[in-house]
């Protein structure tokens, strides 16, 4: 059974920094490719930043060199670095395997922006 768990999103001024991190369950983590999405109220679901079993990064344009993705395959672990956050950035934010398997979505972490 595979499981992700977010966690690490909060309350931050614009200008700031959050450090995202997923959990996963299941075996052959290494394996495969994963991603960070997120959903703003009232938007679609969209792709964030991938990273595949070589540890090959991509970003959406609207996070590009303000967002770093990286993994752990030990920790069965996938990150997401977030720097100078804009009030845009707010959002729920959730990991799943790139592409996403509609059975694996976990609850996600709140990410608000403000001041």
């Amino acid at each position: 059974q595979v499981q992700f768990v977010e966690s690490g999103g909060g309350l931050v001024q614009p200008g700031g920094s959050l450090r995202l991190s997923c959990v996963a369950s299941g075996t052959f983590f290494r394996l495969y490719a994963m991603g960070w999405y997120r959903q703003a109220p009232g938007k679609q679901r969209e792709l964030v930043a991938t990273i595949n079993s070589g540890s090959n990064s991509n970003y959406a344009d609207s996070v590009k060199g303000r967002f770093t993705i990286s993994r752990d395959n030990v920790k069965k672990a996938l990150y997401l670095q977030m720097n100078s956050l804009k009030p845009e950035d707010t959002a729920v934010y959730y990991c799943n395997r790139d592409p996403g398997i509609r059975d694996y979505w976990g609850q996600g972490t709140q990410v608000t922006v403000s001041s």
